[in-house]
């Protein structure tokens, strides 16, 4: 791979880089490995610092409107000060771990419509920053994950769209400034009954919180939007009829269909027990710290192809990145 860009905010004849990855699939709670390859340019550069960041694209609400911007979740700093000799080519080797929160981006090799995820290194001299260099990263979902994925195309629902939210979930311990959105699009005996599913997850060492948010407003029993949580660990998911719980939870929409938007419904408490709760999507102003864990390291189960056979794939992915960051990068 050749080195792909100048860094513009050092002017003419300045240091190039590039950043390869070995890994450029991953999951929540995994690592992101490679090497920063610099080269030298017409004169010998003290650099400061070369740092890495995860970015994806995030939606933000204000007023009666909606915007779009780069959202940072996580960074590292894979090299400290040095001095890049005129025309010196050096290698950085990196490991980065990745936020069990990251967001979804590819299925079995798919990527989700409406997702964005990337590796930005920046490159630090003289207090002067570029980032020069962005990479498009796949994050695939935990086995956990996946087996609730395939519950909702079992049960006849297509993959509709994916989208980060700026803001915190109510009732759940959130680590990241934002949460992903998965929406699904109902067909068969569910058409009349919801206007579309989405599905959030918010992942730990531990488990799975997931908050499910069915659209009634446009279904046969149109009130307002119905709201299942459960929490679950990583290995209960795995040994979970999903398709059946998830079943039972929609088919029981209809006995709350003239509830509030606060009401009780079915959902697994905090405890991975089946059992009957309340709560909503609410947002905090207040954003926390990124985790830097250690990853770990699952492979995705042999059931990808079977989502994948129900997802509407996105639009050529590295045009939308390239869009996303070239307009960031003019800012």
């Amino acid at each position: 791979m050749v080195f792909k860009r100048m860094l513009g905010a050092f002017g003419v004849g300045a240091p190039s880089v590039d950043t390869v990855l070995s890994t450029p699939r991953t999951q929540p709670g995994g690592t992101l490995e490679g090497e920063v390859r610099l080269k030298g340019g017409d004169f010998d550069a003290e650099i400061e610092h070369v740092t890495l960041g995860l970015v994806a694209r995030v939606e933000i609400e204000h007023g009666e409107g909606e915007s779009a911007g780069l959202g940072e979740f996580s960074r590292a700093q894979v090299s400290g000060p040095f001095t890049l000799r005129k025309g010196e080519e050096r290698v950085i080797d990196f490991r980065m771990p990745v936020p069990w929160e990251a967001p979804i981006s590819e299925i079995g090799g798919q990527p989700l419509t409406g997702m964005a995820v990337g590796v930005r290194t920046e490159l630090a001299i003289a207090k002067a920053v570029d980032k020069g260099d962005l990479d498009q990263v796949a994050v695939e979902p935990l086995p956990s994950q996946l087996r609730i994925l395939e519950a909702f195309l079992q049960l006849g629902f297509g993959f509709k769209a994916a989208d980060l939210e700026a803001g915190q979930l109510y009732g759940v311990r959130q680590e990241l400034p934002f949460y992903q959105e998965i929406e699904f699009y109902p067909s068969g005996q569910y058409a009349g009954l919801v206007g579309e599913v989405e599905v959030t997850f918010v992942a730990d060492p531990a488990g799975l919180h997931v908050v499910l948010e069915a659209d009634k407003r446009s279904g046969r029993y149109s009130s307002s939007d119905a709201i299942g949580r459960f929490h679950v660990s990583h290995d209960d998911a795995l040994r979970t009829d999903w398709a059946g719980e998830l079943g039972r939870w929609l088919d029981g929409l209809s006995q709350y269909g003239h509830q509030s938007h606060h009401s009780g419904h079915h959902g697994y408490d905090d405890h991975g027990h089946y059992g009957h709760h309340e709560g909503h999507h609410g947002h905090h102003e207040g954003h926390h710290g990124h985790r830097s864990g250690p990853g770990m390291g699952m492979v995705v189960a042999a059931g990808a192809a079977g989502v994948v056979g129900g997802l509407v794939a996105g639009e050529v992915v590295e045009e939308v990145v390239e869009e996303f960051f070239e307009d960031e990068g003019d800012e």
